[in-house]
């Protein structure tokens, strides 16, 4: 017998006002890449598509598909995640289908698996491309028709579930090293989700470390806050962690001490603007912060790429992935003029 009980492993449901919550999700603010999947959750909500999310570690591709199972008709069931890099490989199809008592030393008891506790709801499997090739294949026929048996189990089973996978690496290349399953890959990549790295999209970072600031200002009743100059700086830092490395760095910030000589380290330089309510308190909206710290960015951005190539445009186009004219607009709207030219 399936069961749809919810798991230790599952999330909490969902709110059902699913637009109005997508649309406050933060890296959804900005940026028309981000716009664009936005536009894609929209529009697959009402099926049970199979979903691959790409992106490097830290971009977002958790939050990215608990959005899709939010604006989804099964947003009332299990969102059930499974890291497959995290479980041991030996461990992992017990984890995934569950296992019948004495299928194995230890087994002391049936134990369900994910996709059990997914039944009616999604299951989330990340690092898909770290699943061993030999449970990829086991993997394949369950999602063909979801049925499937437990480890030392007899009975088949099956579940209705959605299922959507993540992964940072190059399955194209691990296809070529036969290390994954072409066919698993186009089982997957039925809808594919690219979400670009947070160095693409500057001009959401004041939005997010804003959003990440008043979190955890709540959650340890702090009252920091980001003047515009500081949240200038965060723009222009390479990120190289994403979304996740940002977190991480305005969490530090609030909880710490001195956060302030911590953010200075960080982002390389100036003295820190960080302020806690004692301070004067800024009277612009957010959004004028966020759009005059973009500003701020792409200026310095600009001028640094500009200084690296020597003023060549047209390499910096290429640099800056704009095309020949929108770069020289840039430039026209920044005020930036080329060094001037040594004498005879």
């Amino acid at each position: 017998m399936v069961t749809d009980q919810i798991g230790p492993m599952a999330l909490p449901v969902a709110p059902s006002r699913v637009k109005d919550l997508i649309d406050r999700m933060p890296l959804f603010s900005g940026h028309h890449r981000m716009r664009e999947i936005h536009s894609i959750i929209e529009s697959i909500a009402d099926t049970d598509t199979t979903v691959l999310i790409r992106g490097e570690s830290g971009v977002g591709k958790d939050l990215i598909a608990r959005a899709v199972h939010t604006a989804s008709t099964r947003r009332d069931a299990p969102f059930v995640k499974v890291n497959c890099a995290a479980i041991p490989q030996e461990l992992l199809e017990s984890e995934l289908f569950g296992h019948e008592k004495g299928a194995f030393t230890g087994a002391h008891r049936r134990k369900l698996g994910h996709f059990e506790y997914a039944n009616k709801g999604t299951i989330y499997l990340d690092e898909i491309g770290e699943l061993p090739i030999a449970l990829q294949a086991k993997l394949l026929h369950v999602l063909q028709d979801f049925r499937f048996q437990r480890v030392g189990g007899h009975a088949v089973l099956q579940v209705d579930a959605r299922v959507i996978a993540a992964t940072n690496g190059d399955l194209e290349e691990a296809m070529k090293r036969g290390e994954f399953r072409q066919d698993l890959y186009y089982r997957l990549n039925v809808v594919e989700i690219r979400v670009p790295p947070l160095r693409e999209r500057r001009e959401e970072i004041p939005i997010l470390a804003n959003w990440f600031l008043a979190k955890f200002n709540a959650q340890y009743g702090r009252q920091k806050r980001l003047m515009p100059e500081t949240l200038a700086q965060l723009c222009v830092h390479p990120w190289f962690g994403n979304v996740r490395e940002l977190e991480n760095a305005i969490r530090r910030l609030v909880v710490l001490s001195d956060g302030e000589q911590i953010v200075d380290a960080l982002v390389g330089g100036r003295p820190t603007s960080l302020v806690t309510a004692s301070r004067p308190i800024i009277n612009e909206s957010l959004r004028e912060i966020a759009r005059r710290g973009a500003r701020e960015a792409e200026r310095k951005a600009l001028a640094e790429v500009l200084d690296r190539v020597k003023w060549n445009r047209a390499e910096a186009s290429r640099i800056l992935k704009v095309s020949y004219k929108t770069l020289l607009n840039k430039i026209s709207e920044c005020g930036l003029q080329p060094p001037p030219r040594p004498g005879p």
